[in-house]
């Protein structure tokens, strides 16, 4: 399983505010290629998670028009026992996921996976704990190069583009 962190690794950590009509709205900035680079994930053996320690309709939106299956959101930052409860589902174990996290809280679940990554502007104390550290920022490509790498590590990145050049060749 690949699990991402959201806001500084799908997004550039960026969080739009404001209100329209009187009620509160959110955006986020979430990069196409990254998008892609989940996309080249899709019908293979690696699943896909997104883990965020906040809650986020923009982050539900963005989730739906990837087909992301697996999104939790704790308003508490508490990460760890719903992605347990998740893996307990899926019959994983931490050992067969790796996390892609950019920032303080992202330590715990980074501490715990197998294949720990990093973003380019991670703070040095999730950047020491990384197998990989992408040369792309969060929300500017990290997420497709992160994919890129860990399908070139199991020998899967040219079949995964041919499944992904294949699905849309009509």
């Amino acid at each position: 399983m690949l699990a991402l962190d959201v806001d500084g690794v799908l997004t550039d950590n960026a969080v739009y505010l404001g209100l329209v009509e009187g009620q509160r709205v959110e955006f986020k900035r979430f990069d196409i290629q990254d998008g892609l680079g989940l996309g080249l994930l899709r019908g293979g053996p690696i699943e896909v998670a997104w883990v965020s320690g906040r809650l986020s309709d923009a982050t539900v939106l963005r989730a739906k028009e990837l087909r992301i299956a697996e999104l939790i959101q704790v308003p508490d930052g508490h990460k760890i026992p719903p992605f347990q409860a998740l893996l307990d589902k899926r019959g994983l174990g931490w050992d067969e996921v790796a996390f892609v996290g950019d920032d303080l809280a992202d330590i715990a679940m980074l501490r715990r996976v197998g294949v720990p990554i990093a973003v380019a502007n991670a703070v040095d104390e999730v950047k020491a704990l990384a197998m990989y550290v992408t040369r792309a920022e969060g929300g500017k490509g990290a997420v497709r190069e992160a994919v890129t790498w860990l399908l070139g590590q199991r020998g899967e990145y040219d079949a995964a583009v041919d499944r992904y050049v294949n699905a849309r060749s009509g």
